[in-house]
């Protein structure tokens, strides 16, 4: 790992673990629930979420599918009984037949899971060479589809969101039969990139990994003893086969972590390109990603006039009910007096 990205390990795991109690007594939650996908960020979310409550107040909720690869399933499962945690698995292939959603890509006329994988790589390769160095089918359809051309453009993108919005139908419904408290299992790459639903996998009560670049995931893994396979395993988003999180973003994690580490700190895009050795258009094309994803991190559009003001949760838990924007202003009043 890169010496920008390193972290204390052991330091991290106390803290979020710290954060994770915290915030169920927070929200007067009994425990906590996570998607189990046999990835490392739920893996390394819940075993935070065991640190900090202790395995008989989480539960892990495995959610598989048709097009769910079936080493997933074994993973979760395994790495759930490795913590001794409660968990359930519930199968969405029925609900989204009944939705319809499997013809809109027709996978099933494929006999096999490897020939499956293999169309679809072959589709998205041939779909990015329509495209320059500063695009992908990833970050085209992120904002709509208008101007774009391909075959089954609108359907894919819907197959593959409705699964995640789905996922997430189940975590808030079983958590809320359980008073629990969801935990995202988003990390700060994929946040700050748009590799998320929004109303998806992006919608949680508490997101421990928010602030940790995947790199960084991959080194509190090692430390909180997540199990090599999930380490090792190739990260994705598992909605269809072949499909991984870098052949969609069409850069690796590390590169991606190192450019966005840079941007953050306010670099210039060429000065990037140079340290880094990359093409000056690879660095402009994160820059559009961040750019063209902050509608997928930002509150809906309201008119402005209508905008509601926030009140902070801790406030009114304690009795305090001043708006956000009011506690800031008599924040501010003080400091001046």
């Amino acid at each position: 790992m890169a010496d920008e990205l390193c972290i204390d390990p052991a330091a991290v795991a106390d803290e979020l673990g710290a954060f994770i109690r915290q915030a169920v007594e927070d929200f007067r939650r009994d425990g906590v629930i996570v998607g189990l996908s046999g990835g490392i960020d739920s893996a390394v979310t819940t075993a935070l979420a065991v640190r900090g409550l202790g395995p008989e107040r989480v539960l892990g909720l495995v959610l598989p599918e048709r097009d769910s690869a079936p080493e997933s399933k074994r993973l979760a499962r395994q790495h759930a009984q490795k913590l001794s945690i409660r968990c359930r698995s519930v199968g969405l292939s029925k609900l989204l037949l009944l939705m319809g959603v499997y013809r809109q890509v027709p996978l099933w006329l494929l006999p096999t899971r490897r020939l499956q994988a293999r169309v679809i790589r072959r589709f998205y390769g041939r779909y990015t060479e329509t495209f320059g160095e500063g695009e992908s089918p990833f970050s085209a359809v992120m904002v709509g589809t208008r101007g774009l051309s391909g075959p089954w453009l609108n359907q894919a993108v819907a197959y593959h969101r409705v699964k995640v919005r789905l996922r997430t139908v189940l975590l808030y419904y079983t958590a809320e039969l359980h008073n629990l408290l969801v935990l995202g299992t988003s990390n700060r790459t994929e946040l700050a990139v748009g590799f998320f639903v929004k109303y998806g996998d992006a919608a949680a009560d508490a997101d421990p990994l928010a602030h940790l670049y995947k790199t960084q995931v991959r080194a509190l893994a090692a430390h909180l003893g997540v199990p090599e396979e999930i380490i090792a395993r190739p990260p994705s988003p598992d909605i269809l086969p072949g499909l991984t999180d870098e052949g969609a973003i069409q850069m690796d994690y590390a590169t991606l972590d190192r450019v966005l580490w840079r941007l953050e700190q306010g670099m210039d895009g060429e000065a990037i390109a140079g340290e880094l050795g990359l093409s000056p258009e690879r660095v402009r094309y994160v820059q559009m990603l961040t750019c063209r994803s902050a509608y997928l991190r930002n509150a809906p559009l309201v008119p402005q006039a209508r905008a509601a003001p926030k009140a902070t949760l801790q406030g009114c838990l304690e009795g305090r009910f001043l708006l956000a924007d009011e506690e800031d202003d008599l924040t501010r009043n003080s400091a001046v007096t």
